[in-house]
């Protein structure tokens, strides 16, 4: 049976890239978050939820920075922009609230 998660579901190449967040964004600069990333979804999962999932905000991401191991972007939401690290790792992914948030 599925856990209770929120959905990182960012929109690239007409697709959905998606994560489960078992525990949301995280909300302390410096702090990493388990992200596992799933199947991409179609467009229409943009608002998709059930009993199990929520979205933790809705809005538009920009990419600042792409390597093999990792992107940073910024994730423009209803309460202001946040920029983000996904690292991938071994097990799956890290998404890392950034300290730096000047010029936001």
């Amino acid at each position: 049976m599925p856990r209770h998660h929120f959905d990182l579901r960012l929109e690239e190449g007409g697709v959905l890239r998606s994560w489960a967040l078992p525990k949301g964004l995280p909300t302390t600069a410096g702090a990493d978050r388990l992200a596992v990333p799933v199947p991409d979804h179609g467009l229409d999962h943009a608002t998709y939820t059930d009993a199990d999932k929520d979205i933790a905000d809705t809005g538009w991401w920009e990419l600042e920075d792409r390597n093999d191991r990792r992107f940073v972007f910024v994730l423009h939401g209803r309460t202001g922009a946040r920029r983000y690290a996904m690292i991938s790792t071994a097990q799956g992914a890290l998404l890392h609230l950034v300290e730096d948030q000047s010029g936001l």
